[in-house]
């Protein structure tokens, strides 16, 4: 295998979670007489560049289709997540009614919308067509079609060089990951700012965030490893914040690296000194993942075991990639969960991809009364517990798994 950055021969296991299928392709009814398509779910570290990458087995286009089911705007939390990121990139950037915001992977339109009400002119690129219609809704101008170098040379063309560019969630899902990257130093204006916010490898390491992992991430990213992409595609970071989003995320600040003016923040060299003090650019660093990933899944499956044997009823929240692949990896059916309770209506009615758990709505859940529920998003953990506080009522307990198994 060839690193999808630097093209050097990968070799290093970071992990191998046996297979599954992607784990946005959930099943309606008539599927389940059918099969389903089960890839290898192998991640190999590059001794190189240090980027930690899925081997491919499926083509992006099938990861992504046109009824990809995760709309952003069904937490909460994320919603005031964008909204104060929209608020604090007006006021640090000086946006206005002049300005050119530009989202890549603008889904349903959850941030765009709060730019739009502050009557800055936007546009949101999404490839799905599920998401994209939604963002419709709202009145945003929404392209249907992945972002690259060549997607980026038509929003120049068109006068839609972008002050401010944000890629939020969406750096780890891309195949071409160099290609990707030089599209935002293509679109950026040459004062233009770009931010990306992903999940940060060190947080996924420590707190053995393993379920994070699945097809559609073709990349676990450091600062140590997007600093060297950005460099070789036209871009440079100026800034880098901590988030406490997905468990544990970076927000890097982008310019061009052939006409951005803003000085360096010492924050940026003080991650990556810190980088490379815990190791991530060694082979070391990766080396007892798995086992701590495969402890995880022991602790879960004998949890649901003994359930089961007292008589203690359990069903689960959050029909996300991350439970997902948990529940793939770990073996778990409805025989020890009987069902995934989900917020969003276009997963209801469904199935869990390779479990074939069926998802329901939350009404459900409060006729089953269980006495545990388990968490599958974990990082939302206190936004879950305090809209299902009424489990509590009834003696019910909540449960997650990840980064060890906990019971409240």
């Amino acid at each position: 295998m060839k690193c999808r950055h630097c093209q050097a021969e990968v070799t290093l296991s970071f992990i191998d979670l046996g297979t599954a299928p992607p784990s946005n392709a959930y099943l309606t009814a008539a599927q389940l007489d059918g099969p389903e398509k089960w890839y290898p779910l192998r991640v190999l570290t590059c001794t190189e560049c240090w980027l930690v990458q899925t081997q491919d087995y499926a083509h992006f286009e099938e990861l992504f289709s046109n009824d990809y089911a995760y709309f952003s705007s069904y937490s909460d939390s994320w919603l005031r997540h964008a909204r104060e990121y929209v608020a604090a990139m007006r006021q640090r950037f000086g946006l206005g009614s002049s300005s050119r915001v530009v989202e890549i992977a603008a889904n349903d339109g959850y941030l765009l919308q709060f730019v739009r009400e502050l009557g800055i002119p936007c546009l949101g690129i999404e490839p799905t067509a599920s998401t994209a219609r939604a963002a419709r809704e709202r009145n945003i101008e929404i392209r249907e079609e992945f972002f690259g170098l060549e997607c980026a040379e038509r929003l120049a063309g068109d006068g839609w060089a972008a002050d401010l560019m944000a890629a939020n969630n969406v750096l780890a899902h891309v195949p071409d990951i160099n290609d990707f990257v030089a599209g935002f130093a293509r679109a950026l204006k040459p004062s233009g700012v770009a931010t990306f916010e992903f999940p940060h490898l060190m947080k996924l390491v420590a707190d053995c965030q393993f379920d994070t992992i699945y097809h559609e991430h073709f990349s676990y990213l450091s600062l140590t490893a997007v600093a060297r992409i950005f460099g070789r595609n036209g871009l440079v970071p100026f800034d880098v914040e901590r988030l406490p989003t997905h468990g544990g995320s970076l927000r890097v600040f982008a310019q061009r690296k052939d006409g951005g003016t803003r000085a360096e923040s010492r924050s940026v060299q003080a991650l990556l000194a810190e980088e490379e003090a815990a190791g991530v650019a060694s082979a070391e660093y990766y080396a007892e993942f798995q086992d701590r990933a495969s402890d995880v899944k022991n602790r879960l499956l004998a949890f649901l075991v003994a359930a089961r044997q007292r008589g203690d009823s359990v069903l689960a929240y959050g029909a996300a990639a991350k439970g997902n692949t948990l529940l793939n990896y770990a073996g778990v059916g409805p025989d020890l969960l009987a069902c995934v309770v989900d917020r969003s209506p276009a997963k209801q009615g469904k199935y869990l991809p390779g479990s074939r758990i069926p998802i329901v709505d939350e009404e459900q859940l409060k006729r089953a009364r269980p006495d545990y529920v388990l968490i599958l998003p974990w990082n939302l953990r206190e936004e879950i517990e305090d809209q299902l506080s009424y489990v509590r009522s009834w003696g019910g307990r909540f449960v997650t798994a990840v980064p060890t198994l906990t019971i409240e």
